[in-house]
């Protein structure tokens, strides 16, 4: 009997540890349908994988190409390095991105070539997981013909 009870009482640890674990990732969507999350909460468990910025590929035409080519490109890039991890876009969680003003766009970022290529990503019904999300335009970066530049933060309770 006494062994009984003290089995029962593992089991009932464990289911309880197990609930516990099994706390998820919790995202609150921004107003208005926009693609991504004004919040995202991370269970004590989770882990974290940082993800250096990306900059774009050159096309098959031998150039970089505008601000939506160059944010496919950059997101193709950070996908296959997720995927290299056992992680998919669905696990990122926060985003940074940096524009560059396109001399071709009146010498401004191109947000709506961005977005474009951005929502290929996410918020589709594939994979509908929004990060957190800042997108600034700065001076440049390290090429003068990149437009763009992203860093994530995945994370994974797994």
């Amino acid at each position: 009997m006494r062994f009984a009870l003290k089995t029962a009482g593992l089991v009932v640890g464990a289911l309880l540890a197990l609930n516990v674990n099994a706390e998820e990732i919790k995202r609150v969507p921004a107003p208005n349908d926009f693609p991504i999350a004004t919040s995202v909460s991370l269970p004590a468990e989770v882990k974290l994988h940082y993800l250096s910025g990306t900059v774009p590929s050159k096309g098959e035409d031998g150039t970089y190409g505008d601000t939506q080519a160059q944010t496919e490109s950059v997101l193709k890039s950070i996908e296959a390095n997720l995927k290299s991890m056992g992680l998919t876009m669905g696990d990122v969680v926060k985003m940074q991105v940096f524009l560059v003003a396109d001399p071709n766009k009146g010498n401004k970022m191109d947000f709506d070539g961005f977005m474009k290529g951005y929502s290929k990503f996410f918020g589709t019904e594939a994979q509908p997981n929004l990060p957190t999300r800042s997108a600034m335009q700065v001076a440049g970066l390290v090429l003068p013909e990149w437009l763009v530049e992203i860093e994530v933060v995945a994370a994974t309770t797994k």
